[in-house]
């Protein structure tokens, strides 16, 4: 019987065989200790630190500062406005500023409404707000959602150029808009001093169009086919079923309305000459240089306040009306 000689099996890799890999040729992974791997992953403050009581003290302080910080940023201009009105031109222009005026008075709002005549430029401002919005939903609306479900001929194209239009800047078509409002295409009428000059290029946005078919591209297919089914037309279809469901977004679309046509001034400027039909800021920056520095201050602050009242109204719509068309459900 002849000698056989017993060659020792070499240990198998894990999962399959072949000869063990040796150091150099194992993965650089593979080579990491747990300490290393803790070192690489670990963030700036570990959960450790960050649950003792210095590490906690540490975050509330970082947390509150900031808060603190920019939340004074973008209130102080709202205080310094309300709390101006209420001091005279000479402690508004006194060095170093005082932050708190030497009395709480109302006088400078109640002159401002009545020098100004705020009643009227604020009813005036209202109403081509109003209408504005109203104009916006309507054709906006429409608009959207041919693009999105009705899907016309060419409707990608119709889309493009309306979001083209967004790359043009205002006041290159300045001067067209104006030469249009004057006389009105095919019907040559003179829409200048009327609301018409502020209600139609208002409603002739791309932009509002464009959040409009986005969020309508998220509504199931499924939920209006069903209604089809049930002998619903577009119209019926837009009414009983896209618009309930689309609430976050056509109140994104009036804060954004409601607020560009309150704020404006370049236009109405151009297009209201009439002392009767001026919007409140044309009003108010005609009066400006009559006007005590209170007084001027107290009138900004009365027409801010429906801006400020339309934002809370429609605020907790904001977020949900701007993420909700960017996925599909």
């Amino acid at each position: 019987m002849s000698n056989l000689t017993v060659i020792p099996e070499s240990p198998k890799q894990p999962g399959g065989g072949g000869p063990p890999a040796s150091a150099a040729t194992r993965p650089a992974r593979a080579r990491r200790t747990p300490r290393k791997i803790h070192q690489e992953f670990r963030t700036v403050v570990s959960p450790h630190q960050l649950n003792s009581r210095h590490g906690r003290a540490i975050y509330w302080t970082v947390l509150v500062t900031v808060v603190v910080s920019f939340t004074a940023a973008f209130v102080f201009p709202l205080y310094w406005m309300v709390t101006g009105a209420m001091k005279t031109t000479e402690d508004l222009v006194q060095i170093p500023p005082t932050f708190l005026p030497p009395q709480f008075t109302l006088d400078a709002y109640a002159e401002a409404w009545e020098l100004m005549d705020l009643s009227l430029l604020l009813g005036n401002t209202a109403l081509y707000a109003g209408g504005a919005w109203l104009f916006t939903l309507a054709i906006d609306v429409t608009a959207a959602y041919a693009l999105s479900k009705l899907r016309p001929v060419l409707g990608k194209l119709v889309l493009a150029l309306m979001l083209a239009t967004l790359m043009i800047p205002p006041m290159v078509i300045m001067l067209p808009a104006y030469l249009t409002v004057k006389d009105l295409p095919l019907l040559g009428w003179d829409l200048l001093n009327t609301p018409w000059a502020i209600w139609l290029p208002a409603a002739a946005n791309g932009f509002n169009i464009f959040l409009l078919k986005r969020f309508f591209d998220s509504i199931p297919r499924e939920l209006l086919e069903a209604a089809e089914i049930d002998g619903a037309g577009p119209v019926r279809i837009l009414w009983s079923i896209v618009i309930p469901v689309s609430r976050p977004i056509l109140g994104v679309v009036s804060i954004l309305t409601v607020v560009a046509v309150w704020r404006d001034f370049v236009w109405p400027l151009l297009v209201l000459t009439d002392s009767e039909k001026m919007s409140v800021s044309i009003g108010i920056a005609s009066l400006s240089s009559q006007m005590p520095q209170n007084v001027l201050i107290a009138s900004l602050v009365i027409a801010s306040i429906p801006t400020i009242i339309v934002f809370f109204l429609f605020q907790r719509h904001i977020m949900a009306g701007l993420t909700a068309g960017s996925l599909k459900g």
